[in-house]
């Protein structure tokens, strides 16, 4: 699978071009987008495959403007989002029953995150999970809280983010010191003169209910194998984690120290086991279901 042939955006000066180009691709229904699909697991047909590849670049292209604030060339962000498509056209099972948008945005955005963690010489892959999600969250956690001056975060804030994230405070200051500079926004012009905002090029009603579905589907499984392993937790990890992870607000760890009458250490540590716990069995879970669905009938 190449991408020989695909449109390319060269530089940020060609974005406009680049957008207004991949819109005239045409976005594909259910039955020919498995048509398509199966002609390609059965025979490597190649036109099948870029039939499938065009059709979702907006996607791709939606995905890389979030990651436009990490200082990255656009161009790069996107050409990596390509590559992770193409990889999940390659790997997509039809017969599973989701649409390729459901498989693809994962794939698009491990790829694009992968290249944005191998640029930032400040963020090696040697580091932790807990580090590589304040990497790329603590923008929308300083959002949540208002903190959205430029420098340093006040201590408050600091205290607030590292309960919120499960990371220490000194982590937050440095990530923050980092990640400190100009922010490429979607609400900036295009170009100075122009009244056209980046998001305008983004907004197109069919992708958008494409993306809106593909979420849905993927959150329904997802939901089911997390209920699944969350079965599998004693009932103090499983407070613990949907107090953590599965509220829209989070609980600090001071709060759940206190309800439970431990240190604050104590509970994060108990939420680190209890989270890798939950990866286990769900993992597991998925690899069961994969293996029931690929089997005779």
């Amino acid at each position: 699978m190449s991408s020989r042939g695909l449109p390319s955006l060269q530089n940020e000066g060609g974005l406009s071009r680049y957008l207004s180009e991949i819109r005239k691709f045409p976005l594909l229904d259910p039955q020919e987008e498995y048509m398509l699909a199966k002609r390609w697991k059965a025979h490597e047909d190649p036109e099948a495959a870029r039939k499938l590849i065009t059709s979702h670049l907006r996607l791709v292209a939606k995905i890389a403007m979030g990651y436009r604030g990490y200082g990255l060339p656009v161009s790069e962000i996107v050409a990596e989002g390509n590559v992770g498509l193409m990889q999940a056209v390659k790997r997509f099972e039809p017969d599973k029953g989701f649409r390729l948008a459901t498989y693809a945005m994962w794939w698009i955005r491990a790829s694009i995150q992968e290249y944005i963690l191998r640029s930032w010489s400040l963020v090696k892959m040697g580091t932790t999970a807990a580090q590589k999600k304040l990497f790329f969250n603590l923008r929308k956690a300083k959002n949540k809280i208002d903190a959205i001056e430029e420098g340093d975060l006040t201590r408050e804030h600091v205290a607030t983010i590292a309960d919120q994230l499960g990371v220490s405070e000194d982590e937050v200051v440095q990530m923050n010191r980092r990640l400190s500079g100009p922010d490429a926004s979607l609400n900036a012009p295009l170009r100075s003169e122009s009244e056209s905002e980046w998001q305008d090029w983004l907004a197109d009603d069919t992708i958008d209910q494409e993306t809106r579905m593909a979420e849905r589907e993927e959150l329904g499984e997802r939901h089911e194998l997390l209920t699944g392993a969350l079965g599998e937790l004693t009932p103090r990890e499983r407070e613990i984690i949907e107090a953590r992870r599965l509220r829209d607000e989070p609980a600090t760890l001071e709060e759940l120290s206190q309800i439970f009458g431990v240190s604050r250490e104590r509970v994060r540590q108990i939420e680190v086991r209890a989270f890798e716990k939950l990866q286990t069995q769900m993992k597991l879970a998925l690899a069961e279901k994969r293996s029931h669905s690929l089997s005779p009938a």
